[in-house]
């Protein structure tokens, strides 16, 4: 994601979310968290549970096809097709969590004939409130680049092309 200031409600200009420590899990990965701290303890949230909390309140919303570019669905079809593999939620998505806020930045696939800044504004809605409810953080910003438009035909051509 850009370095771009983060436009809050009040309409005043901050800086992205600060982040608060850096861990590696036990496959030996860096993960990012950010703690909700109180009196009797904290709770760390990594930028991956925010980003799958995002991919799937995307996908709910009518007339979002799919999350990700072009080469990047192309990859998970791939990765599904081998025996074991699952589908990425994350994919199109990515967050920068600070202390109690986060930013979010999601490409998508709009079906074709959806009205596409309103599936936006839906999107970027029911992002934030899934987030905000789940996770306890302010969600301070939701970019959303629509990157393709899937047509239904598209999928005929190519199962008909398979066949012959």
């Amino acid at each position: 994601m850009a370095d771009s200031p983060v436009r809050t409600p009040d309409t005043t200009t901050t800086a992205r979310p600060e982040r608060t420590e850096r861990s590696t899990s036990g496959s030996g990965h860096l993960t990012e968290v950010t703690a909700l701290a109180t009196d009797r303890g904290r709770t760390s949230i990594a930028d991956g549970v925010v980003a799958k909390v995002a991919g799937l309140a995307a996908r709910e919303i009518p007339g979002v096809y799919a999350l990700g570019t072009g080469v990047s669905r192309a990859f998970a079809a791939m990765r599904k097709a081998v025996p074991g593999g699952r589908p990425d939620v994350a994919r199109g998505v990515s967050v920068e969590v600070g202390e109690k806020q986060c930013a979010v930045d999601l490409s998508l696939v709009v079906e074709y004939g959806a009205p596409i800044a309103e599936v936006a504004a839906a999107v970027r809605e029911h992002v934030i409130e899934s987030i905000e409810r789940m996770t306890g953080l302010e969600v301070v910003e939701v970019d959303i680049s629509v990157d393709d438009i899937h047509i239904e035909q598209d999928d005929e051509d190519t199962s008909t092309r398979n066949l012959e």
